[in-house]
This record gives C-alpha cells, sequence and structure tokens, in this order.
C-alpha cells in the first residue's frame, strides 16, 4: 500500500491500467464483456483490436477508394469517438478509418451480371425466316393455271414496288410507334392499302391481261397485309392464316389436288390474310389516342424505301441466274434479324468490358466480324445444297446484314446509298451486257460489303452509339 505504482512500459500494467471482472477474458470488436479497458493518453492504438475490426469489415473496408469512406462505414456502425479513443487507442475517427484503410487490400468485386436489354426472340425470329418463305408456295400451286413465269415482268414489277414501299412504311410505323399503338395503327390502316394500289398499278403496263393484273393485284394486297402484321408483331397470326397454302404446299408432291384447290387454297390464304390483318388493326386502333403531337417527316423515311428498292434489285439479279439461291436468302432472314439483336447484346457487354475508346473499337470489330461469320457460315453448305455459287451469295448476303445493322442503329441513308449505287450498277452490267458480265453482282456486292462494313466500324465503333 505504500510503494509507487510503476506505469512505464515494459511494467505489468502492459501500457494498460486494466479493473478485471470476474469470468474469462475475451477480446471483442464492441468492447470485452468481460474486461474493463481504460487507456491512459499518449500510450497508442490498440494492434489487436484494430486488427479484429479490420478483420471483421473487410469485405466492406476492401472496396473504399478513401479512408473517409471508412470513417463514413465506422460512423454508421455507430461507433462514436469516446468508444474509438477508450477501445481503439485512436485519438479520432479519421485516425482508425486510415489505420482501417491501410491494414485491408483494395478489393473491388466485379457487380453482378446486368440482363441482357436486347435478349432475342429465338422462336419468332424463326418464325418470321419460314415466313417471309412460305408465300412462294402460291407460286407452286398456280403454276399451272396461268403460268407465271411468262409474265415475270408484272410480277417483279408489283413485287419491287410492294417491297420498297413496305420498307418505308414499317419505318414510319415505328415512328409513329413512340407515340402510341392507336397511331401505328392509323399510319399502317392508311399506309398499306395506298401501297397495294401503287404496286398494281406499276404492274399494268407489263401486264399481259387480265388474269396477271389479277395475280399482281392479290401479290400486293397479301405483302400489304403481311407487312403489317409482321410490323405489329402477330407472326402466329399470319402463320394461322397460311394454313391452307402450307396444306396444299405439303400434299403437292403427293397428290395432284386439281384446279378447284389450285385457285381455292391460295385465295382462302389471301382472305384469312387480310381478315386477320384486319382483327390486328382494329384492336390496335382501339387503344387509347396519345396527345397530339408532332408527326415525323416523310423524308426520314425515305432511305428505308430506296434501300427496299435496292435490296429487291439485288436480290433479282441473283434470283435470275440462281432461283434457289434467293429461298435460301429468304429463310436467312429470320436468323440475319437475330443475329442482331445478339449483335447490340455483345456491343453492350464489350461496352461494359471496355476501358478505352480505342479498346471499345477492337473489341466492337471483334463482335461485327463474329456476327458476319455466324450469319455466313450457315449459307456456304446451303449455297453448295442448291447449285449455286457461293461467292455471290455470300457477298449478297454481308451486304444485306451489314445494311440492316446500320439502319437498326438509325445510320439509314448510308446504306441506302451504298446499295442503290451497287443494285444500279449490277442492274447495267447484266441488262446492258456491260463487263464484267456476270461477275458484275459479285463483284459489286463485295465493294458494297466492304463499304458498310467500313461504315459500320466508324459509327457502331464509338461507345456513345451504345450507350
Amino acid at each position: 500500500m505504500s510503494g509507487p505504482m510503476a506505469l512505464e512500459p515494459g511494467g505489468t500494467e502492459q501500457d494498460t491500467l486494466v479493473l478485471r471482472l470476474a469470468g474469462p477474458a475475451a477480446r471483442g470488436r464492441r468492447g470485452d464483456d468481460h474486461t474493463l479497458a481504460l487507456r491512459l493518453p499518449g500510450h497508442g492504438p490498440d494492434a489487436e483490436a484494430v486488427s479484429w475490426l479490420a478483420a471483421e469489415l473487410a469485405d466492406r473496408i476492401g472496396p473504399a477508394v478513401h479512408p473517409y469512406e471508412v470513417a463514413a462505414l465506422l460512423e454508421a456502425e455507430g461507433l462514436s469517438a469516446e468508444l474509438i479513443k477508450e477501445r481503439y487507442g485512436h485519438p479520432s475517427l479519421f485516425s482508425l478509418a486510415t489505420a482501417l484503410y491501410e491494414q485491408v487490400p483494395r478489393a473491388f468485386p466485379e457487380p453482378a451480371p446486368a440482363a441482357d436489354p436486347w435478349r432475342p426472340d429465338h422462336v419468332r425470329c424463326l418464325l418470321r425466316g419460314v415466313l417471309f418463305a412460305l408465300p412462294g408456295l402460291a407460286y407452286l400451286l398456280t403454276a399451272p393455271l396461268w403460268h407465271p413465269g411468262r409474265h415475270a415482268t408484272a410480277l417483279v414489277v408489283a413485287g419491287l414496288v410492294s417491297w420498297a414501299w413496305g420498307q418505308g412504311l414499317g419505318h414510319r410505323a415505328h415512328l409513329r410507334t413512340a407515340t402510341g399503338r392507336r397511331e401505328a395503327a392509323r399510319t399502317l390502316l392508311t399506309g398499306a392499302p395506298v401501297g397495294a394500289v401503287v404496286a398494281t398499278a406499276a404492274a399494268v403496263p407489263f401486264a399481259d391481261g387480265g388474269p396477271v393484273i389479277l395475280a399482281a393485284a392479290a401479290q400486293s394486297l397479301y405483302l400489304a397485309a403481311a407487312g403489317v402484321l409482321l410490323v405489329l408483331a402477330r407472326e402466329r397470326m399470319l402463320l394461322a392464316a397460311l394454313t391452307p397454302l402450307i396444306a396444299g404446299g405439303v400434299v403437292l408432291p403427293w397428290w395432284e389436288p386439281g384446279t378447284l384447290a389450285r385457285a381455292g387454297l391460295p385465295l382462302l390464304a389471301l382472305l384469312a390474310t387480310l381478315a386477320v390483318t384486319g382483327h390486328a388493326l382494329h384492336g390496335a386502333h382501339a387503344a387509347p389516342a396519345a396527345p397530339a403531337g408532332r408527326r415525323p417527316r416523310l423524308l426520314w423515311s425515305l432511305p428505308y424505301g430506296l434501300f427496299g428498292l435496292a435490296a429487291g434489285l439485288l436480290v433479282l439479279l441473283e434470283g435470275r441466274q440462281e432461283p434457289y439461291a434467293v429461298i435460301v436468302l429468304t429463310v436467312s432472314m429470320g436468323p440475319a434479324e437475330w443475329l442482331l439483336f445478339r449483335y447490340r447484346g455483345l456491343s453492350v457487354s464489350a461496352l461494359r468490358a471496355a476501358a478505352t475508346p480505342a479498346g471499345f473499337l477492337l473489341r466492337s470489330a471483334a463482335v461485327l466480324g463474329l456476327c458476319l461469320l455466324a450469319y455466313l457460315l450457315p449459307l456456304l453448305p446451303a449455297a453448295l445444297l442448291t447449285g449455286a455459287e457461293p461467292a455471290a451469295l455470300l457477298l449478297l448476303a454481308a451486304t444485306l446484314w451489314t445494311a440492316l445493322l446500320l439502319q437498326a442503329f438509325g445510320a439509314a441513308w448510308p446504306p441506302a446509298a451504298i446499295c442503290l449505287a451497287a443494285a444500279g450498277t449490277a442492274c447495267a452490267a447484266v441488262f446492258l451486257r456491260l463487263p464484267p458480265g456476270p461477275l458484275a453482282l459479285p463483284l459489286c456486292c463485295g465493294a458494297a460489303a466492304l463499304c458498310l462494313v467500313a461504315c459500320a466500324l466508324r459509327l457502331l465503333g464509338r461507345p456513345a452509339r451504345h450507350a
């Protein structure tokens, strides 16, 4: 009781004046339940207590980029200045935060992968490719009745006009969809009949008589109605309407249906298509009207129509030499649409992974090459099976897909101008018998594909296009 109490470092008190309570000692983060520790001023932090705290909060301290973030975390945990001094021996909150920040290594966990906003509808894309080719069964069924090969010019002219009109009308309807579903339906209800009339009128000068005009009118009506259903995403309704045509085409190799069935089944399919189109338009037109706003300009849809015309001419030139290649190309439009969605999804992933604009450009080029390769590779064996020249088919397919890709990102005039130039040059070489003759189409498509790929890399290799 009479001697002095030693308080120098290394004494029995170990820098700490400790009042021991009953029970075994155990050190914890929020203070020991069995030990009351009073740290004396100027005797430094308790390294063991700080280590315990660092281990407990390591998963939240690791991602911090500044000690202030750790300080905010400690405040959220309820550590007051007095508690920090008594328990951990640090003079302030920021001193303890700095010690924890230095003790815990930096760790930045990857965020959870986000859902792909451009995930394609596999069934819908496949169905659209089939629907593009199914109308060809009507020509097989009705061929013995009026010999369409003799009147091909009238049908081709009507088809080109319908294709160009449908592309422009579809784009305008999609623009109106941003305003409201009712407004898009009204655009289709007005534009589709006008397109059918214009296409039929364009075929009249090339028709030899009434049956040819009726055939051109039926073709134009179907293309107009089918375009409306595709814009409204009613692919299954269109497939159901074509059931009579499918049934006639399936039994044709084994059974002669006769004149009545050959004429009646395509007519029944046409009437069913018109009926379901009217039903779809009525349902869309019943949607609530949107507030009156500014209508999109007609000029905005013009390049889409011009591209439709150019694409039709290029496909026509290919069909003159290889008719079965056109069927392959038509069916491939479904997978082509699927790959457009995949390109956008992969580009978003590349944007998240790239750290610099140059890095994203390289990734974007790789994505473009991968999608083009995935589209063209299956066409190679299909071309060989049908006896078509692979080079011409693959170059035409690459031209069409890259042009559609640019259009999907709103760049409409470059693909329209490039494809029109290619189609005009190829048509002049073929019909005027100019050199290089049969090689004109693959050469023009190859040049167009190179220009379109360059445009795609220049326009779509920028992060802002995918943000």
